[in-house]
């Protein structure tokens, strides 16, 4: 089964509108096609930003983003990066790739191009949502 690492701004997408971050979440990672890799720190994040304020004015967001995050801890698998990285530019998406380094994950999946601008780290593909769905979905 692939192993994933979704960065944030893919799940606040995913909860937004019904496009491929959707899809993603919805057929793979609920029908438990896909491994779904987080750490503590990505937990963290996930929690903090998708209740942020600005996002209750999408209709459903804060109850669709609460199901998510319960359904995120009880199906994903938990790692604890070793290794502290200074790859990318925005030095808090790092830990993505510490977490795609431990989990030897097959994919990244990230809606950030400006900060992303690899194409591979070590094993891990590094791709948008549009990309996985139309190349490297299960």
């Amino acid at each position: 089964m692939q192993k994933i690492v979704i960065d944030t701004n893919v799940l606040v997408s995913a909860l937004i509108q019904r496009s491929y971050p959707f899809l993603i979440i919805d057929e793979l990672f609920f029908d438990s096609k896909i491994t779904l890799c987080i750490s503590d720190e990505l937990l963290e994040e996930y929690y903090d930003v998708l209740n942020r304020d600005k996002f209750a004015k999408y209709p459903d967001f804060v109850t669709k983003a609460e199901q998510l995050l319960v359904e995120i801890e009880e199906k994903s698998t938990i790692y604890t990066p070793e290794i502290k990285l200074d790859i990318i530019k925005d030095k808090d998406d790092n830990k993505l790739l510490e977490l795609a380094d431990e989990s030897n994950a097959d994919y990244l999946i990230t809606g950030n191009t400006n900060d992303f601008t690899i194409a591979k780290y070590k094993n891990t593909k590094i791709v948008t949502p549009k990309e996985y769905w139309g190349n490297y979905k299960p």
